[in-house]
């Protein structure tokens, strides 16, 4: 069971926990729909069955193993144009936690997978409701691997494989969330957007490597250059500079 969190300022002030569920974020989305939900409410829940990624992708989690939980926010001051940046700040906030532990071995693969060598650790997936030309509020989910130590695919870690310690979960999403917090905060100071585009890319996995990539089935050589505005992810090839979109190009070898 978990408590309403302590030392953040406004985030986990109220912490809904289930037990079990299909996923945390439509049940913060449900709590939006039916405004009973306060911003910085956490859902969390020991065991989720129908975990998603980007697209669909699903997310493999055993029960009481990791953490699994959803932020509702209401990021009101944010242009719909901006609204990458909220995987920005999302994936800085677990590289930061992680790195912690394993200073200089945490990466994001874009546009918001968290790696530890090339293994991943964690994953994220944003929900915006738009009105007008405003966010009006934002789910953001997380997916970490703490204390499972086997999975189901090959490129998967957590932190109990990469430490060999056994960690408190009520602990990690505590300090998990305190720099979460830090970094929204930092989204909304004066000229904030260039400095957070520069911590995401000088922690971009394979940034500015030659590497070999997939599109619509081919493959080609090229070097990641960072991403763009609107969070496009900049390569160099042979052709010259190309943006892609999520799920336009895959990262090969």
């Amino acid at each position: 069971m978990y408590k309403n969190l302590a030392k953040p300022f406004f985030i986990g002030k109220e912490v809904v926990f289930v037990p079990s569920c299909h996923s945390t974020n439509d049940i913060a989305s449900e709590l939006l729909k039916n405004d009973v939900a306060h911003e910085g409410t956490i859902v969390i829940t020991d065991k989720q069955t129908d975990g998603r990624g980007q697209l669909g992708n699903r997310w493999e989690s055993q029960q009481e193993m990791n953490l699994t939980f959803s932020i509702i926010l209401k990021p009101s001051l944010l242009a719909i144009k901006d609204h990458f940046m909220l995987n920005v700040i999302s994936s800085l906030a677990i590289c930061d936690f992680i790195a912690k532990f394993l200073p200089n071995k945490v990466k994001v693969k874009w546009p918001n997978d968290v790696y530890v060598g090339d293994e991943k650790i964690a994953g994220i997936l944003t929900s915006n409701t738009v009105r007008s030309s405003q966010i009006e509020s934002t789910v953001i989910g997380v997916g970490l691997n703490v204390n499972q130590v086997e999975f189901e695919v090959d490129n998967a870690t957590s932190l109990k494989l990469a430490t060999g310690q056994h960690f408190s979960l009520g602990e990690c999403l505590e300090s998990l969330v305190l720099a979460f917090e830090k970094r929204y905060f930092q989204l909304f100071r004066n000229n904030a957007y260039h400095q957070l585009i520069e911590d995401y890319e000088s922690n971009l996995y394979w940034n500015r490597e030659l590497h070999t990539f997939s599109r619509k089935g081919h493959l080609f050589s090229g070097t990641i250059q960072g991403i763009n505005p609107i969070g496009q992810l900049h390569v160099e090839t042979d052709e010259g500079d190309e943006f892609f979109n999520f799920k336009e190009i895959a990262f090969i070898r």
